[in-house]
């Protein structure tokens, strides 16, 4: 049996607001200021953003700090 998961490529607003210790409304602030990458509409009711896109993003903020 295999007990590996597979990686996580999409993050919730959950699981922004924790990363970046903000509050659960403020990626969503964010990305409607257009000061982080857009989510991705998923379902109806359901939208994530790229773990891919968050990583370059925070990396690009790391290099110009």
């Amino acid at each position: 049996m295999n007990t590996q998961t597979a990686p996580r490529t999409l993050l919730s607003d959950k699981d922004l607001a924790a990363r970046w210790s903000v509050h659960r409304v403020t990626p969503w602030e964010w990305a409607r200021q257009g000061r982080i990458p857009k989510p991705v509409k998923i379902s109806t009711r359901c939208t994530r953003w790229r773990v891919a896109e968050i990583e370059a993003w925070e990396a690009k903020q790391e290099a110009s700090a």
